[in-house]
């Protein structure tokens, strides 16, 4: 899957903040990466590891809006598919600053500075993208994963997108959840400069960690909002279905309201969940979704 966005699409919605700032701003980032990177075997440590992707958030002097509420589905059993939309590496330390779930990710972020360290500390599963023909193991290993009772974060739309409203999500990771009974929640991450949205924060095409860094660094009012919409029932859908419903949620901010054909529940929300509308007579127009 490739996305459209190229570095260009990344630029400040806002005048750049001084030199001095920025400035001010790599030595905090700088010394909040040593102390993450000197804690060892320590940051494995959910809250120890929270810490530090919420100080190197506040170190690069973006303020964090949204849920506080943990992602993972309360239950004795498996544990939740987080699916993530996928804008820029501060995705990462976004979701890491709200809960430190298990993360399942390409395997060139683990050669990311700072983000890769973070990401293999947090137990992150890699993955070789290139490999078709490793994706049925992957789709058994997430199953596996997601029945011992660990939730997992994945980024479905497989590449990075300049908004939080492009792209399509592939459907392999959905089976693994049906496979394992678990439920699935839909999670959005967008970014905005003084309450408007921006795109200084992708990470897209060619761009490199660097260059990616230097905008941030003078990026005047970034905020990153982390939105988690109700949970997701896999029961009676199949992975396109349950793919489609969740894209809609991360992609759209909402959920989908008509009902299915087979499935329980008129949303496919879980019982108990805030949220869940009442039936509807009749079901919406279906979404177009690439195959």
């Amino acid at each position: 899957m490739w996305s459209d966005c190229t570095p260009g699409c990344a630029t400040h919605a806002l005048p750049r903040v001084p030199a001095t700032r920025g400035a001010r701003r790599l030595a905090a980032f700088t010394h909040a990466m040593r102390r993450a990177l000197t804690d060892g075997e320590r940051m494995a440590d959910p809250g120890r590891l929270s810490a530090h992707a919420r100080a190197l958030m506040a170190a690069l002097g973006i303020r964090r809006e949204g849920t506080a509420d943990r992602f993972t589905v309360p239950a004795g059993g498996p544990g939740t598919l987080i699916v993530v939309n996928h804008i820029s590496w501060l995705d990462i330390p976004a979701l890491l600053a709200v809960e430190p779930v298990t993360l399942l990710a390409k395997r060139e972020v683990g050669g990311w500075p700072v983000v890769g360290g973070l990401a293999r500390r947090a137990g992150t599963y890699f993955i070789d993208r290139g490999s078709p023909r490793q994706l049925p193991h992957t789709v058994a290993e997430l199953t596996g994963i997601l029945a011992s009772g660990r939730s997992v974060a994945v980024f479905p739309q497989a590449t990075t997108w300049c908004t939080a409203g492009q792209g399509t999500f592939r459907r392999a990771t959905f089976q693994a959840a049906l496979d394992a009974g678990a439920p699935v929640r839909p999670v959005t991450v967008d970014y905005a400069q003084g309450g408007h949205a921006g795109t200084v924060a992708a990470f897209c095409g060619e761009d490199t960690f660097i260059a990616s860094l230097r905008r941030i660094l003078t990026a005047r009012a970034l905020t990153v909002r982390v939105t988690a919409h109700p949970a997701l029932a896999g029961e009676g859908r199949d992975r396109r279905e349950l793919a489609a419903l969740a894209e809609r949620a991360v992609l759209g901010g909402r959920v989908p309201t008509g009902p299915s054909p087979t499935g329980p529940s008129p949303t496919g929300l879980l019982p108990g969940e805030p949220g869940v509308p009442a039936p509807r007579p009749a079901p919406e127009p279906a979404a177009r979704h690439h195959v």
